[in-house]
């Protein structure tokens, strides 16, 4: 492949990993103007934030591993389209419910984008290109985290918190394009097949983890729920041939 097509390729993940960071900028900066739009209670406001983080944090690792099983590409291109469609109904929303299923909505292909962008970056560099590769894509995490506030707080105070989501669309639309062009489609892993044990008690496991965080009421019985289903899911994944998440990651060791 040739350099800069390399250079091209790192954008794109760079690119659409910071519109991520950048949208929670957005929401964070924009709180006072879409409670007032949108006549929401502080408690309807927290689910703006709480929808999306449940399904992110809920589908992570499920997001992560479906990569390799219909391949990396494939899945980076339907995670920029959730993401734009999510988007877009986020700057639609003209309702409380509306808003907070929007986000939810969002959250998964963030669930999607997140794991698959950084697999890509894996895949697509080597040696020295990805340690400087993985140096960019956690710079960008750092300047997203900062950056991101103030790019957020022009959106909300010069035009509007919907300008922030909206301009998502044609960046995903360029994004994915740009993907179809660049970067080269891998196959899926050989016999790799879905763990669905591991992926139901991961997505109860992380959901209630998460809702135990921020959830209003239930927050026990929601820890105690996340613990169990984590338990199960570590043991299904010590015990199960093809393991969402090989606890060997965890280890000094070879599989």
């Amino acid at each position: 492949m040739k350099k800069t097509n390399k250079k091209v390729i790192l954008a794109i993940i760079l690119i659409s990993y910071f519109m991520i960071l950048l949208d929670n900028s957005i929401i964070f900066t924009g709180t006072v103007k879409i409670a007032a739009e949108l006549n929401l209670s502080q408690t309807t406001l927290s689910w703006v934030t709480n929808a999306y983080s449940l399904t992110f944090g809920g589908l992570l690792l499920l997001g992560g591993s479906i990569g390799d099983i219909i391949g990396r590409k494939r899945v980076f291109m339907i995670g920029l389209t959730v993401f734009a469609v999510g988007s877009l109904l986020v700057g639609l929303a003209n309702s409380a419910v509306m808003i907070i299923l929007a986000r939810a909505f969002q959250g998964i292909g963030s669930a999607i984008l997140a794991p698959t962008t950084l697999a890509l970056l894996m895949d697509s560099f080597s040696g020295e290109a990805r340690t400087r590769a993985i140096a960019a894509y956690g710079a960008t995490a750092g300047i997203g985290a900062s950056i991101g506030l103030v790019i957020g707080g022009i959106f909300a105070s010069l035009l509007s918190w919907r300008d922030g989501f909206f301009i998502n669309v044609p960046i995903a639309i360029i994004m994915i394009g740009l993907t179809v062009l660049f970067i080269p489609t891998t196959q899926a892993t050989q016999a790799k097949r879905l763990d669905l044990i591991g992926a139901l008690t991961s997505i109860i496991g992380m959901t209630a983890l998460v809702y135990s965080l921020v959830g209003q009421q239930g927050r026990l019985l929601a820890l105690l729920v996340a613990v169990v289903a984590i338990a199960t899911f570590i043991w299904q994944e010590a015990r199960t041939k093809q393991p969402m998440m090989p606890l060997c990651l965890f280890a000094d060791c070879e599989h």
